[in-house]
């Protein structure tokens, strides 16, 4: 019999599995009323960013007007957030949304590649393997930021975040009466307390059909600590204790029967499984604050993918002839520069990858507008040898690098060398969902190079070189602009395009092969500056026509629809809109390749992710990397950003080069989740799109409507590729095995009668040594399946906090059908220092008045010894958490070889109070907390040691005092060491 996998698209699924869930439910409740653990991440991260910009906003003088409470949403954070702008301003949320996204469905995941994991789980009584678990991860998080690796970060995060959470779930910590998390869980070198033995009873049986009193009255009055078992195959377990509960659960039918879970309001516990639910989203936070001060404040943000505008990322070939393309790279990034910093639309970050022959990168990855300059001004053209060079394997490392739904702009001059790579780049292009756009110079208009008299091949690449980057082009959602070198400058406006605030997808479409057709696109009224290009051959023609029956042929380079410029293959419509609301048809006349796509900006968008259902023991869904199966149902769950007010009405799947639509079957599920259902969406490749009404609107009837479409194209596939790693973590050094499948389908289904060989290839962005098998058979009596394993080993050398994405591909023996499964590691050397560093008062003393309104003409001044030990890591930075005042830090050797900082805290006495966080170079994190009192006595509470030498003395908040004479300050201070 056929085996079934259902395939489903979603950003937040609907859960159907509720029995096989041993933990809080991973996405969405089936009752509609639990907290899921994509409910505890979300109210947490909301929660933490909004504190993080309050706290950022009151340290620059600037307010913040949001309540921080359980309504936050992430349009609501996003606009509080926002440093620049005003209420009406246009912001798109797409990469905080999808940033949360990939914490939730990390979260989820748990649930599939740790289902049977105690560990994982805190179930039967592993709390210290629960919070090695956490331990390790959380270290995994502050690596990968220091590393600036932010999704392999978030990847970690919500790990981590779903065996913490599990923890309130599971265990009897709610029982006992607790209001606040347990920290000591998140504190490696804090020791486990009150956990009951394994020879000590815990639970007894349930009665009269409810198990709210099943905890032992002993186990409580002592405050012992456990957790339920659980096993799905054999009800065994130490006498005497309390299961997890559930129909899944075996245990749960052995003496003492019933469970302590509160996973959802029907579980063994779920009277309490709301507090449960609080005190989870209370330790998410708590866990977030760790990261927060490990890491610092703009990190943090950029973790949380809150960014107001997007990246600016170049990937340029540096190869001899491209000295006009790099000086026009320049100058358009610098004016990029120049006219948007300081403003909203100002670059989140940076990022240029150089590539030639031999060589490709390294990346460059920074915040800083200057740095980035320089490195681009650093770039020279020289060299090239034969005509092909390594695009691909830079363009593969900036799609790894950039975050997701990134604009990534490539310029070149030559044909790819790395052309087999072309399969791996359009898998990472669908699972990051990442636009390319190609700048090409001078490509030949015929489909073969010419040589010339001496019989060397002149640096031009063919048609034929150029379609490469045409497929991948439509693959992303960007495209192939193809202009002279004295024209490049006309065409690099696409870029500064691209980098407005909020910029949408209204239309696009592909016609390859070319043919003269019509097309609609909606025009609402959130949208302003709507932008269309047109690629295509020089003979192409085409009319615009507006809702009111307006027209401009493509012969008015200046019309009353708006202007054209062309420029090589490109031309560049700027519309006049002029509240010209509803529906517009471009009419394009050309039986050769063209597309069109038409950008605007707005606040209004939308997110999607693939996913798959997994019929096991922790249930639900989780996020799939690769391609739907053909002819199988799909499900599709539309998050509308930007508004509260929308509806949608219609969403399908419709194949952009040809007549092929399949409308799907809508659902609203809330906070602007819709699920929509497809059945049998057939062999083809397809763009999402989506249209509705948004009740916000305040202009005529018409304008109500709108419509958006996703950039990257959906593949089917009759393969399926699953892959799934034991540890998305590497150490230096080491090798990790990575086991995959590859199945044969039919309309969505296992084929178990199939057979026949596929190619198989495993890449990976860093070049790390791999090993995989060039092919794989599925033979008669297989099942229609075939199982292999990738390695993957990480050099010694590799930096802590490094990513690494792999991608391994199957083909089929035609080479017509491909499907692939990305995984992405972090490498992460293990980590020995888990003390946070300790603080020593040295001296304390008052100066300060007791009236309020004589505050500001006095002084206090406190003084502290930081240092983490012998065997410790070294302390890397010491930041003012609470207070107004300056620090100044000095490093001094003690005698016993461990170094001591020095932090004197100097404030007026308006602000009494102050609170230091001292991270080590691991991450580990400590605090301590002075007071100011209102007297005048003089007190030494601790003498210091006598220095000899002080070095890296630094000051932040204010001028710097020296230490000697810092010594001689009086002040009283209370000093507090958390």
């Amino acid at each position: 019999m056929a085996s079934r996998q259902t395939v489903v698209f979603l950003v937040a699924v609907v859960i159907s599995l509720s029995d096989f869930i041993h933990s809080f439910q991973p996405l969405l409740s089936p009752d509609g009323n639990s907290t899921t653990h994509r409910e505890i991440t979300l109210r947490a991260v909301l929660k933490k960013t909004a504190e993080v910009c309050r706290d950022m906003a009151a340290s620059e003088g600037r307010n913040f007007r949001l309540t921080i409470d359980d309504s936050l949403s992430t349009d609501k954070v996003q606009r509080a957030c926002s440093t620049t702008g005003t209420s009406t301003s246009l912001f798109s949320t797409v990469l905080f949304q999808t940033s949360i996204a990939n914490m939730y469905f990390s979260n989820a995941k748990v649930d599939v590649v740790f289902a049977l994991s105690e560990k994982h789980h805190f179930d039967d009584e592993t709390f210290q393997g629960g919070r090695d678990v956490i331990t390790a991860g959380v270290a995994a998080v502050k690596a990968s930021v220091k590393q600036e690796s932010f999704v392999a970060g978030r990847w970690n995060l919500g790990q981590v975040c779903h065996t913490l959470q599990d923890f309130y779930s599971h265990s009897n910590w709610v029982e006992l009466g607790n209001k606040s998390p347990y920290s000591t869980l998140i504190s490696p070198d804090q020791p486990l307390e009150n956990l009951a033995g394994l020879s000590v009873p815990t639970c007894r049986n349930c009665t009269g059909g409810t198990c709210e009193n099943n905890l032992l009255p002993d186990l409580l009055q002592q405050g012992l600590l456990t957790s339920g078992y659980f096993n799905i195959f054999s009800p065994a377990k130490p006498t005497g204790k309390c299961s997890h509960g559930g129909s899944f659960d075996r245990t749960s039918r052995k003496d003492p029967v019933g469970g302590i879970s509160k996973d959802d309001l029907g579980s063994s516990h779920g009277s309490l499984h709301p507090k449960a639910a609080d005190l989870a989203v209370n330790a998410t936070m708590e866990l977030l604050e760790d990261v927060r001060l490990a890491v610092g404040d703009k990190n943090f943000l950029r973790l949380m993918g809150l960014s107001q505008s997007s990246v600016l990322c170049f990937v340029i070939d540096t190869t001899g002839s491209m000295s006009d393309d790099i000086a026009e790279a320049k100058r358009v990034s610098f004016a990029i520069i120049d006219s948007k910093r300081g403003t909203q639309q100002e670059p989140s970050a940076y990022i240029l990858v150089p590539f030639n022959d031999p060589g490709f990168g390294p990346v460059t990855m920074t915040t800083n507008a200057d740095f980035f300059k320089d490195s681009i001004n650093k770039l020279s053209a020289s060299g090239g040898g034969d005509i092909p060079e390594l695009c691909l394997s830079g363009l593969q490392l900036a799609l790894t690098a950039a975050p997701p739904s990134s604009e990534i702009f490539v310029f070149t001059d030559a044909p790819a060398k790395d052309a087999h790579l072309k399969s791996t780049i359009t898998a990472i292009i669908e699972s990051t969902k990442s636009v390319v756009t190609f700048m090409l110079t001078d490509v030949l208009t015929s489909r073969r190079r010419r040589r010339n008299t001496q019989r060397v091949s002149p640096r031009k690449m063919t048609q034929l070189d150029a379609q490469l980057y045409r497929d991948l082009a439509r693959a992303s959602g960007g495209q192939a602009i193809e202009v002279t070198k004295s024209d490049l400058t006309l065409a690099t406006s696409i870029i500064e395009d691209s980098l407005a605030n909020a910029v949408v997808t209204v239309f696009q479409v592909v016609r390859n092969p070319g043919r003269p057709d019509n097309y609609t696109f909606i025009v609402d009224g959130s949208l302003r500056n709507l932008t269309a290009y047109i690629t295509g051959a020089s003979s192409l023609t085409f009319d615009l026509t507006s809702p009111t029956g307006v027209s401009q042929s493509s012969s008015q380079s200046s019309g009353p629809l708006g202007t054209i410029t062309t420029a090589g293959n490109l031309r560049r419509l700027s519309l006049n809109t002029d509240n010209q609301t509803g529906s517009w048809e471009i009419s394009v006349n050309s039986k050769n390749p063209y597309s069109v796509k038409v950008i605007s900006q707005s606040s209004v968008n939308f997110i999607y992710n693939l996913v798959e259902a997994h019929e096991r023991a922790h249930g639900d869904f989780s996020l799939k990397e690769g391609r739907p199966l053909s002819g199988g149902n799909a499900s599709l769950m539309i998050s509308v950003t930007g508004s509260d007010k929308v509806k949608v009405t219609e969403v399908n799947l419709f194949d952009s080069s040809g007549p092929t639509e399949v409308d799907g079957s809508l659902q609203s599920v809330g906070s602007g989740n819709f699920l929509v259902t497809f059945i049998g969406v057939p062999a083809g490749e397809f763009l999402v799109r989506m249209k509705g009404e948004d009740g916000s609107s305040t202009s005529r009837s018409t304008a109500a409507s709108f419509q958006r479409q996703a950039s990257t194209q959906i593949k089917t596939s009759s393969i399926s590729v699953t892959a799934q790693a034991s540890n998305t973590n590497i150490e230096p050094g080491s090798t990790i095995s990575v086991p995959f499948t590859v199945s044969s389908t039919t309309n969505g289904v296992v084929n178990d009668s199939a057979t026949g060989m596929f190619t198989v290839r495993a890449n990976n962005d860093r070049s790390y040594t791999s090993t995989s098998p060039s092919s794989i058979t599925i033979a008669s009596g297989d099942g229609g399946t075939a199982n292999g394993t990738v390695t993957l080993t990480a050099p010694a050398s590799a930096a802590s906090g490094t990513d690494v994405t792999l991608t391994i591909e199957a083909e089929n023996a035609a080479a017509t059908d491909i499907n692939y499964a990305v995984l992405r590691f972090s490498v992460v050397a293990k980590v020995t220092d888990i003390t946070r560093p300790v603080c020593q008062r040295v001296s304390s003393s008052s100066n300060c008045p007791s009236s309020s309104s004589l505050c500001a003409s006095s002084q206090w001044t406190f003084i502290a010894n930081l240092t983490d030990g012998i065997n410790g890591t070294g302390i890397e930075s010491i930041t003012i958490r609470k207070g107004n005042g300056t620090l100044n830090t000095s490093t001094v050797a003690e005698a016993g070889g461990a170094d001591v900082t020095v932090a004197t805290y100097s404030a007026s006495c308006c602000s009494q109070n102050v609170e230091l966080a001292a991270v080590d170079n691991v991450g580990n994190v400590g605090k301590c907390a002075g007071q100011a009192t209102q007297t005048t006595v003089a007190t030494t509470l601790t003498a210091i040691t006598a220095i000899t030498a002080a070095v890296n003395t630094t000051s932040t908040g204010g001028h710097t005092l020296s230490i000697s004479h810092c010594l001689w300050i009086s002040v009283v201070v209370s000093l507090l060491w958390k």
